[in-house]
């Protein structure tokens, strides 16, 4: 069983309506974390569900996350104020794998873009391409033009940046220039996109799925993704296996 830590909530924003950017003392789970792994983290409430958070940034003890209020849980964390404690289990999962020197493209959307913010530091040559539905749903630009200095905004109305889906803009930089890697962490219709295109174009492929989740640590089928596995290997657990596959394993 993976061990539980009571973090104190040090920073606390809300940087876009609903979405919230939390730093917490952790300095455990920062010694552990990897770049695309996730925190099961106990919201309180009527329920005992955990809810899995993506890990965005670590350094010196701390640890941060960001999560949109979709239902009670979140809705509970998001009213907690800096100095209360939160009862966080992690790091879990499997995270990206990074290799130094490669030529690679990073892209995400909406929510999914927090988890890249570490990608982007560390390729920092490397375009980013993050993709929201408006301007007004913009998330840590900032943070991400500080690491990285290739950063595109994409709006799907045009009312920002690059006036378009990520994926088109993505698309664009991959006409004239040649990758060795892609990563991704998005909704599920900019995964099967952006798995397609680099199954086209053949170019390796990391991408982070998000899941329901019971457990967080393996124990439970409540997160089981399609893969092109036989029998029963043909399932696998997104908490344990994940949430970071090769494209090229997944249905999607």
């Amino acid at each position: 069983m993976k061990q539980t830590y009571k973090c104190k909530l040090r920073l606390k924003t809300e940087i876009a309506p609903g979405i919230f950017d939390y730093v917490v003392e952790a300095p455990e789970i920062a010694a552990e974390a990897k770049t695309g792994q996730f925190l099961h983290i106990n919201c309180g409430g009527r329920t005992s569900l955990r809810r899995p958070i993506s890990i965005c940034d670590f350094d010196e003890g701390f640890v941060r996350f960001a999560f949109q209020v979709k239902g009670e849980g979140t809705e509970k964390l998001s009213r907690l104020d800096p100095g209360d404690v939160i009862d966080i289990m992690g790091p879990l999962g499997n995270g990206f794998t990074v290799n130094e020197g490669e030529r690679a493209v990073i892209i995400g959307g909406g929510i999914g873009v927090f988890p890249l913010l570490r990608l982007a530091r560390y390729h920092q040559d490397a375009p980013v391409f993050l993709g929201f539905r408006t301007k007004e749903l913009i998330c840590m630009e900032d943070d991400f033009n500080e690491a990285n200095d290739n950063v595109v905004i994409c709006t799907d109305d045009g009312s920002y940046g690059y006036n378009g889906f990520a994926v088109a803009a993505m698309g664009e930089y991959l006409m004239e220039h040649e990758v060795d890697m892609i990563y991704c962490c998005g909704p599920t219709p900019m995964l099967k996109t952006v798995k397609q295109i680099a199954e086209y174009r053949r170019i390796p492929c990391q991408i982070s799925l998000e899941q329901r989740m019971g457990c967080g640590i393996g124990a439970c089928l409540t997160c089981v993704c399609e893969t092109k596995g036989e029998g029963m290997a043909k399932y696998k657990q997104v908490c344990s296996a994940g949430p970071v596959f090769d494209s090229r394993e997944v249905i999607l």
